[in-house]
């Protein structure tokens, strides 16, 4: 027997629950009352050869049903004529009448009811809220109890847009700092939909740890780069290896003529010294950070990554942003010299690369095709230091 059941019910309803679209349509006024739920019944067929399953199918509906509890479902009938049996009344469908019925039903009610006062409260004051509130309903729900809290963190920034402090100095009633670092993506919803345009910026997403302070005009630490200076002429008081705020190293003014970028760190504490030149080292994915520095443009750049298919992925986000990038031991001859040290890349990447040069592509189809080895990598600190030497010579004699 397949027809639906009161339990079989709930657990219809309660996947549209945790789905959410329930309180969703409730909020946007598209839960419409009396609320009709279709059941699974009896054919005509089945009436009369299953009759006395047919009796207890409604008997169990019915107990479950508005003749005998609050909070719950109406039956609505159909009449059947039954040759041998006369009219017999046979449920057609279930309809709840009002939201408390349904939510009810489910044993969400007293969340149900939590939800709407919130929502009230909310939409009262900030009436373009609905949609934010609407696309993760049961995610405010989990913070009815700190509501207060949040609607304070809204009435803060509308009163400080972009307020340029650290969240430690943030003054909302009874908001600390890891009541905002806990609740960072349902805040910024809710902010994003509340504030005026020009209170919240489109790029703060751009860079991963930081987008919320980014987007709302927060302070926040800034991701450091380290570099070593390869020319004693260009120390800084006597200081060659350094490591910096972001902000910091874009304002950076000496007399560089080149820019080397390795990703390890070892390979940046004993690259050898270069005239007008320094070397980053030690970003690994944060290379993007990079991007931001506008007086790269204008340097010859050299990147140095692993001779693998994310390698040649990075080189590829660099030269994106900065064309004028030359790849540094980053090509067949380094990988044949090199054969001893062949390794193997965990999870290669095959997508698009379209800056690579034309040789440059050609080692990374190879790679895909693993034409050389299976998942072959060379990592770049396994390249003999003479190899580098001999790169930097040859660099040299070409200036």
């Amino acid at each position: 027997m397949s027809w639906t059941t009161p339990a079989e019910l709930r657990a219809r309803l309660r996947k549209r629950w945790d789905s959410q679209k329930l309180l969703r349509d409730a909020l946007c006024d598209e839960l419409l009352f009396p609320y009709a739920v279709s059941i699974t019944h009896p054919t005509r067929a089945q009436l009369a050869p299953q009759f006395a399953e047919v009796r207890a199918w409604i008997d169990a509906l019915r107990a479950a049903s508005n003749e005998h509890r609050t909070h719950t479902y109406r039956i609505e009938w159909d009449s059947v004529n039954l040759r041998n049996l006369g009219a017999q009344l046979l449920p057609r469908s279930v309809c709840f009448d009002t939201a408390e019925d349904l939510f009810g039903f489910i044993d969400k009610l007293a969340e149900f009811r939590a939800f709407a006062q919130l929502a009230e409260t909310t939409l009262a004051r900030w009436p373009q809220a609905r949609e934010a509130l609407a696309a993760a309903p049961l995610a405010v729900l989990a913070q009815v109890e700190h509501w207060p809290k949040v609607l304070a963190v809204l009435d803060y920034f509308a009163a400080h847009p972009q307020p340029g402090i650290y969240l430690r100095q943030l003054l909302a009633p009874g908001v600390d700092t890891k009541f905002i670092e806990s609740r960072k993506p349902l805040l910024s919803a809710l902010l994003a939909a509340v504030l005026p345009p020009g209170a919240v910026r489109a790029d703060g997403d751009a860079r991963a740890g930081h987008g919320f302070e980014r987007r709302f005009g927060l302070l926040h630490e800034q991701p450091s780069v380290r570099f070593r200076l390869l020319d004693p002429a260009l120390y800084v008081q006597g200081m060659s290896d350094i490591a910096v705020p972001l902000e910091q190293f874009q304002r950076l003014d000496l007399p560089v003529r080149r820019v080397f970028i390795t990703e390890n760190k070892l390979n940046g504490l004993t690259f050898p010294g270069v005239p007008g030149a320094l070397v980053i080292f030690g970003l690994g994915y944060g290379l993007t950070t990079l991007f931001e520095v506008k007086w790269l443009a204008a340097q010859p750049l050299y990147y140095w990554g692993d001779i693998d298919t994310h390698g040649y992925a990075m080189l590829n986000r660099l030269r994106a942003r900065f064309p004028h990038t030359h790849a540094m031991l980053m090509d067949e001859t380094t990988l044949e010299v090199c054969r001893e040290f062949w390794g193997e890349e965990p999870e290669p990447v095959s997508v698009d690369l379209p800056h690579l040069t034309a040789a440059e592509q050609d080692v990374y189809q190879k790679l895909l095709r693993q034409h050389w080895a299976l998942r072959l990598r060379l990592e770049q600190e396994r390249i003999p230091y003479r190899c580098v030497e001999e790169y930097l010579t040859a660099l040299a004699m070409q200036s």
